[in-house]
């Protein structure tokens, strides 16, 4: 005769039911267990790796993190895509603070809004990420030597591209330098379009409903002078680019020349235009100078990371994993310099930039 069950208070017969019921989960698995839901080959007792995090967002704007998944997912070069990283980081800083400035009213004309939609609208075309156009502009590969492949929209640019290509009197360092200088005038001339086009919309609203005796009239008024202004401003400056590009396309360098990067000369060209004293003009002719060796100390580490990039996809097809794992840190930590780089220059860039120009806008007035 079997013994009776022993007398339990309904609590203890509930808690020995649910842990049964663990046990038989346990041992079997669920429909929401760690092991129903796991990829095969995953983890669990099978001693395989456990899935990868899902990556963190690189930038705090949704639009720039999908602008550049996009410009992963066109597979550009390793230098291109640290540029573009420099150029959205800078762009994210500038629209987070527009939209504190924004939430406390302090663009109600929207221009602010506006520069930064055509910034962005300029580094979309500068990378080929606006749908129009293949990313070609500035994809200098440093190992090959050649810029073969490089190919610029105006055909005036081309042909003294070409012209000083086939000339004897450029070296291969030379040769790269004038390539940044050609590309540096396209992206002007990018600029310059897109500007004129914002320009243009701007006018032929106000022609429907600007009046200048109206409240805010006279103000609209006086920002499309500035427009104008910046237009002209901007003109110029292509003009100066393209005599400074033929006559160095056909001459070769000038040994005694102060600045060599393309940029420098630009601002230090303006600066001269600009209402600065002696002492100012000798401070930013210093701070062009430390500006420079900066710029070339960011081209050095492109090259370096280019280098890297290519040793790290030779090393790929080998299968050595601990050679393999060693070359995959020295070019991410040669990735996130060149980033770093790359942004501390845009910025510095930025900061003369504005400051000269502020300095052209007060001689005009």
């Amino acid at each position: 005769m079997r013994a009776p069950l022993p007398l339990l208070p309904s609590w203890a017969w509930l808690g020995l039911l649910l842990l049964l019921l663990g046990s038989g989960v346990s041992a079997q698995g669920g429909r929401y267990s760690r092991e129903a839901n796991q990829e095969p080959g995953g983890g669990g007792g099978g001693g395989g790796a456990p899935p990868a995090p899902l990556p963190a967002a690189e930038f705090r704007l949704a639009r720039l993190d999908q602008l550049w998944g996009k410009a992963r997912r066109l597979q550009l070069s390793a230098v291109k895509l640290a540029e573009l990283h420099s150029d959205l980081k800078i762009h994210e800083k500038d629209e987070l603070r527009w939209k504190k400035l924004k939430a406390e009213g302090l663009d109600e004309d929207g221009e602010k809004e506006a520069k930064l939609r055509r910034n962005l609208h300029v580094i979309m075309a500068k990378y080929g990420l606006d749908g129009k156009r293949d990313a070609q502009l500035g994809d200098t590969n440093y190992l090959k030597g050649g810029l073969e492949n490089d190919v610029l929209d105006d055909p005036r640019l081309e042909k003294l591209w070409n012209k000083a290509k086939s000339s004897s009197r450029f070296s291969k360092e030379e040769l790269e330098k004038l390539w940044r200088e050609f590309r540096h005038h396209q992206e002007k001339v990018q600029d310059y379009n897109l500007f004129l086009e914002t320009v243009s919309r701007t006018e032929d609203i106000s022609k429907n409903v600007v009046d200048p005796l109206e409240a805010g009239g006279a103000l609209k008024e006086e920002l499309l002078h500035q427009k104008h202004r910046e237009l002209k401003e901007k003109l110029q400056s292509i003009g100066q680019g393209f005599e400074r590009l033929r006559r160095v396309s056909h001459q070769g360098y000038d040994p005694s020349s102060e600045f060599e990067e393309p940029r420098v000369i630009d601002l230090w060209d303006m600066a001269k235009l600009g209402n600065f004293t002696e002492q100012e003009l000798e401070s930013l002719r210093e701070e062009l100078k430390h500006f420079e060796a900066k710029v070339e100390k960011h081209h050095h580490y492109q090259k370096q990371l280019e280098i890297s990039h290519e040793k790290l996809k030779h090393v790929e097809g080998t299968g050595e994993k601990e050679y393999l794992s060693r070359n995959q840190e020295k070019y991410a930590a040669l990735e996130e310099k060149t980033k770093e780089l790359g942004y501390k220059v845009k910025k510095h860039l930025q900061d003369l930039s504005s400051r000269i120009s502020r300095g052209l806008q007060h001689n005009e007035l």
